[in-house]
């Protein structure tokens, strides 16, 4: 019967419906999920806030399965993992809705300058003339990643009529692959970053491809802050060559208090916050999970599971 370690966020909706061949030993604490890893052969080991789950897997020898709500996983140790044959789930899509309505509200907040329209309500002044009077139709956007969060996010734009351009790693009408949107970058207003972490990816954008990128336009990004190279990207919004920066992720994070990015007034940072605006993340994961453990009694290939060699 395998011991499933798990955490007490999901008790409430798995408690009952585990299949029967499954042992649950719930935990509560970042110590208690640390103590009970080496006894796992099942582990969810979610527990928001902590830093505690690497260690959480290291430890975890026995592990066969590793499930996760997240949809990043380039804090876990994937080589020992790879090592031990222990298979990995992620949250991969489980976010996609709730990114790609911070995407939109990023974009909206950007075009319509609503920042200065919330200070003025802060100071209790009327506004005479709006602050932002751009508009979303007719602009072009460029989405790098068009996985789940990426797709999802070309979807709610094209209802907004921008013109979008995804790059994808498989081949599809209309989309460009790695290595051909470089030198694409001058043609569009919106560049959203949604690829997932891993070393190819760390450093995407850099001061090369911001020079490339058309004057004035916005950067927004849902992936990782290695992602871009922050020098470059504080030494675009000097020149001015940058318009505005979305940014759900930074490089370092959390963001010091006193890093100059905070101190631009076309920098949004919405710190980390995207993924997790929805209180339905473990209903959707314990679906997911209960599905996956049928199939991991029955010898079937997991949902979702992650290539540990590839990083996603």
């Amino acid at each position: 019967m395998p011991l499933a370690v798990i955490t007490s966020l999901a008790r409430p909706l798995l408690e009952g419906r585990l299949p029967a061949e499954i042992s649950p030993l719930w935990f509560t604490t970042p110590e208690e999920m640390v103590r009970h890893a080496p006894d796992a052969e099942i582990g969810w080991f979610d527990a928001f806030g902590s830093a505690a789950m690497p260690d959480a897997v290291r430890s975890a020898a026995n592990m066969r399965w590793l499930n996760t709500v997240a949809a990043g996983i380039n804090h876990l140790p994937l080589q020992l993992m790879a090592e031990r044959g222990t298979m990995l789930t992620n949250g991969a899509g489980l976010h996609a809705g709730t990114i790609a309505e911070y995407a939109l509200l990023g974009m909206l907040t950007i075009a319509k300058g609503y920042r200065q329209v919330v200070r003025a309500q802060d100071r209790h002044e009327w506004l005479r003339e709006p602050p932002g009077k751009g508009e979303l139709a007719e602009t072009s956007a460029l989405i790098v990643g068009s996985g789940a969060i990426g797709g999802r996010i070309a979807h709610l734009l094209r209802a907004f009529d921008v013109q979008v351009t995804e790059v994808r790693r498989s081949s599809s009408q209309g989309a460009l692959r790695p290595g051909e949107w470089q030198a694409r970058l001058g043609e569009f207003d919106w560049v959203i970053m949604a690829v997932p972490s891993t070393p190819e990816t760390r450093g995407l954008i850099g001061s090369a491809e911001l020079r490339a990128m058309k004057r004035g336009a916005a950067i927004l990004n849902f992936a990782r802050g290695e992602v871009i190279e922050t020098d470059a990207l504080l030494a675009a919004l000097d020149s001015g060559q940058l318009g505005a920066a979305f940014l759900d992720v930074t490089d370092p994070e959390p963001l010091p208090a006193e890093h100059p990015l905070w101190m631009y007034d076309n920098v949004h940072i919405s710190m980390h916050l995207s993924g997790r605006s929805q209180d339905t993340i473990f209903q959707k994961g314990a679906e997911r999970f209960l599905t996956n453990c049928r199939r991991f009694l029955a010898g079937e290939p997991l949902l979702h599971a992650v290539d540990l060699g590839a990083g996603y």
